[in-house]
């Protein structure tokens, strides 16, 4: 009994690693999509393999579907700011390499809590700037290449996506309530993006559509279905069988697991200027989310002792969805 016990709490923590390595395969296939037409066919292909597969889990679920006025705005809304996010990631993926994309964007976990010091006016401990600092400093490492200069554009490309989905994760934890229907307002934002890149796309995909091979539908595929419907899927079915704290340690591991496909299925190699930033990146990233992740533990239990229980469940609700 307690070794079942021990398996089906191991179960969530794989799923989540297995999050964790799709995502840090999405920029190899990203960039190799990219390739093969441009970045608003590519994204156009990812959002139709997301909004089928959304359409499918919902029919599945067999839920009444009732969309209120306020769902369809904060669906609507986030949709574009995600959309934004993976223009600027796409359109840096094909000016740099996988691996230099999947590091920057991990950024966005220093990027969110600062964006929340600025907004909300909480301090974070002095350990955390410093660990900010030090990502800054690796990923100035990491995009320079062989020498010290300046980054080049597809490195500004995600350094760009990476502030979006910090004030995008900031912006989806002030609008969503804890009764939100998630898989609805995911839908709505992948409709979003899907008829917003489908308009951009459209002079394109009669003459782009017909010239690709099965490499680039499977990267369609997997950067849809994989990436996207699957992930957030598992995410939100393994949180509630763990904890947020936990989800967001496993998952942390993206920039890890970029690095590793990017070198070994990618052909792609870094050099020692690049090593070092890609330590201090991964080291600074995951310390800095524990330490937030502690702060904001802190702040929480400060909450309810002076008897805040409301604010204290809207809080939660926010970082645990």
């Amino acid at each position: 009994m307690k070794q079942q016990l021990q398996h089906r709490a191991l179960i969530p923590d794989l799923l989540l690693i297995g999050v964790a390595m799709i995502w840090g395969g999405s920029y190899l296939a990203a960039k190799h999509l990219v390739a093969a037409t441009d970045v608003e066919t590519a994204l156009t292909l990812r959002y139709a393999m997301a909004f089928a597969g959304m359409l499918g889990y919902i029919a599945w679920r067999r839920g009444a579907w009732r969309i209120s006025r306020r769902t369809a705005l904060i669906g609507g809304g986030l949709g574009l700011s995600q959309a934004a996010i993976l223009w600027l990631e796409t359109a840096g993926v094909g000016l740099t390499s996988a691996t230099n994309a999947g590091l920057l964007i991990s950024l966005s976990l220093i990027f969110t809590p600062l964006l929340e010091v600025m907004v909300l006016r909480r301090a974070l401990p002095g350990r955390f700037y410093l660990l900010a600092l030090m990502a800054v400093v690796g990923a100035m490492l990491l995009s320079s290449g062989a020498a010290l200069r300046a980054p080049g554009i597809g490195d500004l490309l995600v350094l760009m996506a990476a502030v979006v989905r910090a004030l995008h994760v900031t912006a989806t934890a002030k609008l969503l309530r804890a009764n939100d229907d998630l898989p609805q307002i995911v839908t709505l934002q992948i409709l979003a993006g899907f008829l917003l890149f489908l308009a951009l796309a459209a002079p394109r995909l009669a003459t782009t559509l017909p010239r690709l091979g099965a490499e680039s539908w499977l990267n369609a595929i997997f950067l849809g279905l994989a990436c996207s419907v699957f992930a957030f899927l598992v995410q939100a079915w393994a949180v509630r069988r763990s904890s947020a704290a936990r989800a967001s340690l496993l998952m942390g591991t993206e920039p890890v697991w970029a690095v590793a496909i990017g070198l070994s299925l990618g052909g792609e190699h870094v050099t020692g200027i690049q090593g070092l930033g890609i330590v201090l990146v991964v080291i600074a990233t995951m310390l800095g989310a524990r330490v937030e992740r502690l702060a904001r533990e802190q702040r929480l239990r400060r909450l309810m002792s002076r008897g805040h229980p409301s604010r204290t469940t809207e809080h939660l609700a926010a970082h645990e969805g």
